[in-house]
């Protein structure tokens, strides 16, 4: 487990501030970033936040999954490095096997 955690279901309006508000509650965030769409400027309905520690870390998860934030319900897991998701990537296309 790691203290950085994805945070899926956001508005497309939500900021970084609201999002370290919201997590704050439970713990002391380090960082909180919702991941903006270079074209349009709007928010893509996911972000990131960094926790102290891996125990807030987990303590976030726990109470702030399903929790509303805005409008909308988000979805708190643990964050994945990248490496691991290019890999699951890999695996799965390996799996579809040549196609051409």
């Amino acid at each position: 487990m790691t203290n950085k955690l994805f945070v899926g279901g956001l508005s497309y309006s939500a900021t970084d501030a609201q999002l370290e508000e919201h997590f704050s509650q439970v713990g002391k965030v380090i960082s909180a970033k919702v991941i903006i769409d270079r074209y349009t400027g709007q928010g893509k309905g996911f972000g990131f936040v960094e926790m102290a520690t891996v125990e807030e870390a987990k303590t976030a998860m726990d109470k702030l999954n399903g929790t509303q934030l805005g409008d909308r319900t988000i979805a708190v897991k643990e964050a994945k490095p990248q490496e691991d998701r290019n890999r699951s990537s890999q695996q799965r296309d390996d799996n579809r096997g040549n196609r051409w």
